[in-house]
């Protein structure tokens, strides 16, 4: 695995549902339902669905907690505040903005006029660097970022654009391979002093 590429081992974009930034918050739903259909169904390797730009590129990804956040959107730069001792003197006062910003207190009608109005590009987030690696990079820079990162998938970019995603059970799944392919260290027995 020391020279094998992510290359390798990505999944190109094309064997991933994908959805425009544009789509509505409903239309999110619908296209993640179909997403987790066709991995349960075993026609999917990934319940991942990647967002496309205005110019068809990808330009991120979209999971359920993005669905859910997308409807408390105050809680981002609340919950975006790192731990420290400032954030420790003050967690009975973040404590109190969350709940004075809950949305869920409201009726469900209410949720769902909110989510016709929400389009895919007002909440997804972009992949950070840490996030992302290049398809001739080695496979061994990729599970560093994923453990360091604590990623399930990492998107794959040849220059600028991102052509995949490698998966951490991919990866894994390689450095299993290799274990059990690898020959048993052998050890002498060694007499006991007389």
């Amino acid at each position: 695995m020391d020279r094998m590429k992510v290359r390798e081992l990505m999944r190109p974009v094309d064997e991933f549902q994908r959805i425009s930034s544009n789509a509505t918050f409903m239309e999110a739903l619908e296209t993640l339902d179909r997403a987790d259909l066709a991995f349960r169904s075993g026609n999917a390797p990934e319940r991942i669905v990647l967002v496309m730009g205005e110019r068809g590129r990808i330009v991120g990804k979209l999971s359920p907690i993005d669905v859910v956040r997308a409807l408390e959107p105050n809680f981002a730069p609340i919950d975006n505040i790192k731990p420290g001792f400032h954030t420790r003197l003050a967690q009975a006062s973040l404590d109190a903005m969350k709940e004075q910003l809950r949305v869920w207190h409201k009726p469900l009608t209410k949720l769902r006029q909110k989510a016709e109005r929400i389009k895919i590009r007002d909440f997804i987030t972009m992949p950070r660097a840490d996030q992302m690696t290049q398809a001739e990079d080695t496979v061994n820079k990729a599970f560093h970022l994923f453990i360091v990162g604590r990623h399930g998938s990492l998107f794959v970019q040849d220059g600028r654009e991102i052509v995949g995603l490698i998966r951490f059970s991919d990866v894994y799944r390689k450095i299993r391979e290799a274990i059990h392919v690898s020959p048993a260290p052998v050890f002498e027995a060694v007499a006991a002093p007389a």
